[in-house]
């Protein structure tokens, strides 16, 4: 049942019960047609984003990934990966036909009725490896997030097959698939360039032994200047591999530190970012940055990133390669799942969650 627009959500009660208890998430609220944006969406000033901190025609790395031979190609990306922590890649093995299929695919989710979605909720939800819901923690955070995902953490085909949504696991399953050919690729690229030459089974693993992919909806926001889609974060991962639409609004935190670079979209592409797993296993070599989403006034925005992860039961911390020529250690080893519940306890604050992990 949707509140009368006389009086919408002053009541903070009635907007969780209709955000999130209904399920109608804030897809919800903006095709409810508010001509204003619900007090629990209002950002600090501090949180907002400043668009004359902007950086105009600032760019992060753009790499062609055709020339897999080309000695230059491994050096741009272990660059980009230590100055920028952020580059996207342009010509990879990933087809066209997939990055659209699951693009498709996550639009005819969020079209799905709220009761539908509402099976995926946290208190629904048959398993915590699907999960529906808005915001990030909204129970810790003091202002929400304007954005609705479905996140799926992958264990098998067999899970997938059973638990989640028909409407996009094919599409979801097959988008991973295909992106494994080129996480495979980055990584023996970065870890050469952290002078560790061989990726054997134990170092795969702890590099790439799980994975979730998020279905993230961004829809209309009235008053979009006062609110955030994502609020700044550095992502808990190895490596993040982001599919994003034509819309835009993805910025990154640029090397002057108060300055934000947009990430523009470019059709085929995808985003790479350094995540603080990697960060911390490179001893701060590879850097993993800030970033955040805007909300948009006037369009819907999708986007699917895929979080490449050390296996919850993993110890991540210096790799001991780097250690053994010498290298001091700057942060401790601590287990993975420990770093992740320490992430999700609180709301985005930056880059914070590093300090966990610090000596």
């Amino acid at each position: 049942m949707a509140p009368t627009l006389a009086d919408p959500f002053n009541d903070s009660s009635a907007l969780i019960d209709f955000v999130i208890n209904q399920g109608n998430g804030v897809k919800g609220l903006s095709e409810l047609g508010l001509k204003a944006l619900p007090k629990q969406y209002v950002q600090p000033l501090e949180e907002r984003m400043c668009m004359t901190n902007i950086v105009p025609q600032g760019s992060i790395p753009i790499i062609d990934m055709s020339n897999w031979e080309d000695p230059n190609l491994a050096k741009s990306i272990c660059d980009a990966a230590s100055e920028w922590g952020f580059f996207q890649i342009v010509n990879h093995d990933v087809p066209v036909k997939v990055l659209e299929n699951v693009k498709d695919a996550t639009y005819n989710f969020f079209r799905l009725p709220a009761e539908v979605k509402n099976k995926y909720s946290k208190e629904h939800s048959s398993s915590n490896n699907v999960r529906f819901g808005t915001s990030f923690t909204p129970q810790a955070e003091k202002a929400l997030e304007w954005k609705d995902y479905l996140s799926l953490f992958y264990v098998s085909e067999e899970e997938a097959s059973a638990l989640w949504p028909s409407v996009c696991r094919e599409q979801v399953l097959d988008y991973m698939k295909k992106s494994k050919v080129v996480i495979k690729q980055l990584l023996q690229v970065l870890m050469k360039g952290l002078n560790v030459n061989e990726i054997d089974e134990a170092k795969e693993s702890l590099l790439m032994g799980s994975m979730r992919t998020n279905l993230n909806y961004y829809p209309k926001c009235p008053n979009p200047e006062l609110t955030v889609g994502v609020g700044r974060h550095s992502d808990v991962s190895t490596l993040t591999i982001l599919l994003q639409d034509e819309i835009g609004g993805h910025f990154v935190r640029g090397n002057k530190g108060d300055d934000w670079i947009h990430v523009p979209p470019i059709k085929g592409s995808l985003v790479i970012n350094v995540g603080d797993a990697l960060q911390i296993m490179s001893n701060g070599r590879y850097r993993s940055v800030e970033h955040r989403v805007v909300a948009n006034g006037s369009k819907n925005r999708i986007s699917v990133p895929i979080f490449v992860n050390p296996r919850p039961v993993d110890m991540i911390g210096p790799l001991p390669e780097l250690v053994a020529n010498g290298e001091k250690p700057i942060y401790k080893q601590v287990l993975y799942s420990d770093y992740v519940k320490h992430f999700f306890r609180k709301a985005h604050d930056g880059k914070k969650t590093v300090e966990f992990a610090e000596l």
